[in-house]
């Protein structure tokens, strides 16, 4: 990075993935932001929180302006502010599957218009979408999560091109299982009832789901990467981080037949159980 103490702007700060990063871009010498919908219910943090809501864009704007005049610039975003959904697709109201876009991919978007021309003018940035392994494979009773990650899986190749020539670099961090908020953060649908024809086989598979969460690793792990991610003169595409075996399911996908990758989900989630 050119500046002695980059700025960054990571959202979602107030716990889990975010506040790690926060914390560890902190202690490694940088300037950093956070943002959180309800700043004044997150513990005490080493850096400042500020109020924002990525599913409205004058919060966003105002939090990048606020930091652009205090700091002069923004080096670094991190978009990681993000909910999950659970429910069968049939069972998701589209009312919710449209709050879900709302956060996971236009909130991106809303952040993303607001930092870029600041980096544009700067001649240099770096924007770090956190997607997930979900926006890979699609996750069965997450289906709506997973279809907000893989959309910001194809925006987030296409903005890498565009933005090239200004000296903004682009990169994706998918993370498989962390023992964060997440889990307790997780929603299911008005029609995801104990009398759901599909009600039995979502308990288990989202079950099975959140005990690989609360058994997963700190996310120290992950913010230790993204910092190596964004010193990186040429990042790649994509990253991933998390449990070994689930990013090994990732690599090894297009070398399966479709039908036994299917297979292997399904007894994994223990979905025909």
């Amino acid at each position: 990075m050119k500046p002695s103490q980059p700025v960054v702007l990571i959202t979602g700060a107030s716990s889990g993935l975010g506040r790690a990063t926060a914390e560890h871009l902190h202690e490694h010498g940088y300037r950093v932001y956070g943002t959180s919908r309800k700043p004044e219910a997150a513990p005490e943090l080493p850096f400042p929180l500020l109020q924002v809501d990525v599913a409205d864009e004058a919060s966003v704007r105002q939090a990048v302006e606020h930091i652009v005049t205090q700091e002069g610039r923004l080096d670094v975003v991190v978009n990681n502010a993000g909910y999950g959904i659970a429910g069968a697709v049939e069972e998701t109201t589209p009312e919710e599957a449209m709050r879900q876009l709302d956060v996971n991919l236009l909130g991106v978007l809303r952040v993303c218009r607001a930092a870029l021309p600041v980096m544009r003018r700067q001649g240099s940035g770096f924007i770090l979408n956190v997607s997930s392994l979900g926006g890979r494979v699609g996750l069965p009773f997450q289906g709506w999560y997973s279809a907000s990650k893989f959309a910001l899986e194809g925006l987030t190749e296409a903005l890498r091109m565009e933005v090239a020539p200004f000296g903004v670099r682009v990169a994706l961090l998918e993370p498989g299982d962390f023992r964060t908020g997440f889990t307790a953060q997780r929603q299911w649908t008005s029609e995801s009832t104990e009398s759901s024809p599909y009600g039995e086989r979502a308990r288990r598979c989202v079950g099975v789901m959140e005990a690989d969460e609360q058994s997963g690793a700190h996310p120290e792990q992950a913010a230790r990467l993204i910092r190596r991610i964004i010193e990186t003169p040429r990042p790649k595409v994509r990253y991933t981080v998390g449990p070994l075996a689930q990013r090994a399911m990732i690599a090894l996908r297009p070398f399966i037949p479709g039908r036994l990758f299917e297979w292997g989900i399904r007894k994994y989630y223990r979905l025909d159980e």
